[in-house]
């Protein structure tokens, strides 16, 4: 890559130009402010919890030039737009731009709808999208700010670190690991776009080539719809080779919080049933609280049992917290179910039956 792309750029003045000219400044709101290099396109519903740190993020990017955050909330009902109109005068003391627009309707319009409102209302030439509950880390504008000048055409990309770690363990890694032809041949594969959208980025001029994303909304799958639109285009996908932001897992951590929540909030010590990954994801995404009263695994398979005690490595506390590991059958309740439902031939349910337990007072599933 060519050490100093800004080189081969041309004048700020003819690039407004052809943004005009492209139909990118044509909103009368992004004409009335000074075009940014870079617009970060941020939807939003429902994501105060993770704000916080995607936006702290935000705010130590080492990229040079002008950037600009257009957010658009889809109708949430807890406290995010509080939470961001709290952090703009931090922006613009880092010399950040703010473009905070929503609505408060009853439905949210969807994560096409919602992209499509703030990529119109920004200002920016290059267009960074950002999922809230993801984190950028600091090089990430500058990078893919830099391949996308020197690759006008492509959609870029770049690795990403999952969070809970081992999360989605097969997914993460055909996101990280493939090579750059393979952007192209394994784009019919069930797994989506093979330049995931939460670490997309390009030119203005090029993404309204490929026009807006499908608002139809929910089950819609938007981000894929418009990757098949590129490459009918000729399009050419992209990914810088470096680990450039945190992915989260948000649907497993809301599921783990309503469980802590409801249940383990109830009970005063249980069972993890699955000493595999699954049960050991479980434990890692507990609360301290919550983790103490884990009092074993519990499991069918042998080796797994004849290992006695599962370490948490990860844990910062010394020593570090251990957890006895018992066949099934000497293990006591309550329990929280690790294993997925009609995935043991009947071996599970036949097991859960023999202990006479009752689902929803012995017993719950998360799996």
């Amino acid at each position: 890559m060519d050490p100093n792309p800004a080189k081969r750029l041309r004048t700020a003045e003819e690039e407004e130009a052809e943004v005009r000219e492209n139909g990118g400044g044509e909103q009368p709101e992004a004409e009335r402010r000074k075009t940014a290099d870079v617009s970060i396109i941020m939807p939003v519903h429902n994501a105060s919890s993770w704000l916080e740190e995607c936006l702290q993020a935000i705010m130590h990017q080492d990229f040079t030039g002008s950037m600009e955050l257009s957010v658009f909330d889809d109708a949430s009902t807890d406290d995010s737009r509080k939470v961001l109109e709290a952090w703009r005068e931090r922006m613009e003391d880092r010399g950040i731009s703010v473009v905070i627009s929503g609505h408060g309707s009853s439905q949210p319009g969807g994560v096409g709808f919602a992209k499509n409102k703030a990529v119109t209302q920004s200002s920016g030439r290059y267009l960074c999208f950002q999922d809230a509950d993801d984190i950028m880390l600091p090089q990430r504008v500058r990078l893919q700010y830099e391949t996308s000048i020197l690759h006008p055409n492509s959609l870029i990309g770049c690795r990403v670190q999952r969070l809970p770690e081992g999360s989605t363990e097969r997914y993460a890694r055909w996101i990280n690991s493939l090579a750059q032809d393979q952007l192209l041949t394994q784009a019919y594969t069930s797994h989506g776009p093979t330049v995931v959208m939460p670490t997309w980025f390009c030119s203005r001029k090029l993404f309204m080539k490929v026009g807006l994303f499908d608002e139809g909304g929910k089950g819609v799958p938007e981000d894929l719809l418009f990757f098949y639109q590129f490459l009918r285009q000729g399009g050419s996908p992209l990914r810088v080779d470096q680990r450039l932001l945190v992915y989260r897992e948000t649907i497993w951590k809301l599921r783990v919080d309503f469980l802590q929540e409801r249940v383990l909030s109830q009970w005063e010590s249980f069972t993890i049933w699955n000493a595999g990954k699954q049960g050991r994801k479980l434990y890692r995404s507990l609360s301290l609280i919550n983790q103490k009263k884990v009092k074993a695994f519990c499991d069918v398979d042998e080796k797994k049992i004849q290992k006695r005690f599962y370490t948490h490595e990860e844990s910062k506390e010394r020593p570090k917290p251990t957890v006895p590991v018992l066949h099934y059958k000497e293990a006591t309740g309550p329990f929280i179910i690790c294993v997925k439902l009609d995935m043991t031939g009947g071996v599970l349910e036949e097991n859960l039956n023999s202990l006479q337990l009752k689902e929803g007072t012995d017993y719950y599933h998360f799996n």
